[in-house]
């Protein structure tokens, strides 16, 4: 495994955990301020560490000017984190934590399968092979069996 590809591998199971953590933090918080609040005042901290990151990385905040003139359907995925912070801030302290990232898995995993297949967004085409659909479906019913309480 090459140290990119690792590093890969660490950071996402890393935002595994953090997606986790994130959800039980702010289904807290939007218990006690509102869910749009929270996710609001969550959006505010994730924009200015994100600016944060990016003054420390590129020492200049201009790559946030040319993102905002690339083709307005590559804004999704602000609008899409939004929607997802939203989601597990109201679910996770209705159907718990474990089931609501359950999920969000099994709904990312499938909408991944289909991207990876179909090339979606410019992506490489990687076969939907028989492994990918059992691997989909057992998580689903685990997500499954995660809502019996």
């Amino acid at each position: 495994m090459s140290g990119g590809t690792a590093l890969a591998v660490v950071m996402s199971v890393s935002a595994g955990f953090a997606g986790s953590i994130q959800a039980a933090v702010l289904g807290r918080l939007g218990d006690r301020v509102g869910t749009v609040e929270a996710v609001g005042f969550s959006t505010l901290v994730a924009g200015a560490t994100g600016i944060v990151v990016l003054l420390v990385a590129r020492r200049s905040v201009h790559g946030v000017g040319h993102a905002a003139h690339e083709p307005v359907w590559m804004w999704l995925g602000g609008i899409l984190s939004a929607f997802i912070v939203l989601s597990i801030t109201f679910a996770a302290p209705r159907i718990g934590v474990a089931a609501a990232i359950g999920l969000v898995i099994t709904g990312n995993l499938v909408v991944a399968a289909a991207i990876d297949r179909f090339g979606w967004f410019g992506v490489e085409r990687i076969a939907l092979e028989w492994t990918r659909v059992v691997g989909i479906l057992l998580l689903a019913g685990g997500a499954a069996l995660l809502l019996r309480r």
